[in-house]
Parts: structure tokens; C-alpha cells; sequence
């Protein structure tokens, strides 16, 4: 994973199955911490359905994900193309179509296995508990892979308790 002063791509794709919690998820902590500096978006090989839990606890930590609409990777394609500099895969089935959807095009992929916390079952409070887990493990991956390229980490509680 390039870090420290690596160059900045200007756009960045996250994928994961259904484009409903972690691929959001990284999107909206990117987008928050880059703001204008460079394009992010989501896409999944599934449309999944918006997930309440994940407006719940991105809202915890100042970033707003309520208007996040799921789209597959066709409907990515079809509406922008796939011209991206990075796309980060957070599931094996999202690593392997975004491997073959590419693999004509000067890209760069990551794989970052992340668990689907959906997969939890228990009250509400444990299935939050399982969402801010893969957040937060979202938020840390991204400052590894980010850090030193001008981000404005501070802008996001958890970066300011822990710098």
C-alpha cells in the first residue's frame, strides 16, 4: 500500500457486493477527508438496498451518507465509465469483476478484505456495534493508505482523539 507522499490519485472507485454498507461507507470517509481534491464514488456487482445502520454510524463520526444510492458496476460503467486511477475492493467478488472490467485500462486495484457486518446477528445495539467495526477499520485502512497525501483528517472525531 503506497502511503507518505505517494501521489494523490484524482479519482477512486470502492467496490464491494452490494453497494449498500462498506463500499459506502469508504466512499463518504474519503470524500469527507479529500472533499474537492479528488473524485470518489461506489459501486457493487449486486444493487443492494441503502442500509439505515450505516447512516447511524457514519453520523457518529460527522459524515452523512443518507442520500447514497446503490448502483452495480454496468450502471457505474454505463453513467461515467471506469476511468479511475484506484479502485479498492472490499470483496473478493467485487476484486475479481474489477479485474476483469479493467483489464484493459491503465488501473491501479487494491484489495482490502473487509467483513460484511450485515452478517451479525443480535439486538440493534450488536449489530451497530458490527458496523462500527467495519468502520472503523474502514477509517483506519484509509488513513494507512492516505496519509501524507493532504488530507484533512481532523475533520473526523475519531482521527482527532487519536493523532
Amino acid at each position: 500500500m503506497p502511503g507518505a507522499g505517494g501521489k494523490l490519485p484524482q479519482s477512486v472507485l470502492f467496490a464491494c457486493r452490494m453497494n449498500s454498507i462498506r463500499s459506502p461507507m469508504a466512499e463518504g470517509i474519503l470524500r469527507h477527508v479529500f472533499r474537492r481534491l479528488m473524485y470518489v464514488t461506489s459501486a457493487g456487482i449486486l444493487k443492494g438496498t441503502h442500509d439505515p445502520f450505516v447512516d447511524v454510524v457514519m453520523a457518529e463520526i460527522g459524515i452523512d451518507t443518507s442520500r447514497h444510492k446503490p448502483k452495480t458496476f454496468d450502471e457505474l460503467e454505463e453513467l461515467e465509465g471506469l476511468n479511475f486511477d484506484l479502485v479498492i475492493t472490499l470483496s473478493p467478488e467485487a476484486h475479481h469483476r474489477a479485474i476483469e472490467m479493467t483489464r484493459t485500462l491503465s488501473v491501479e486495484i487494491e484489495y482490502w478484505p473487509t467483513p460484511e457486518p450485515d452478517q451479525q446477528a443480535g439486538s440493534r445495539e450488536q449489530c451497530l456495534a458490527a458496523y462500527r467495526e467495519v468502520r472503523d477499520l474502514l477509517l483506519h485502512r484509509i488513513r494507512a493508505r492516505f496519509v501524507g497525501q493532504q488530507p484533512d483528517f481532523r475533520n473526523i472525531p475519531e482521527f482527532r482523539q487519536s493523532s
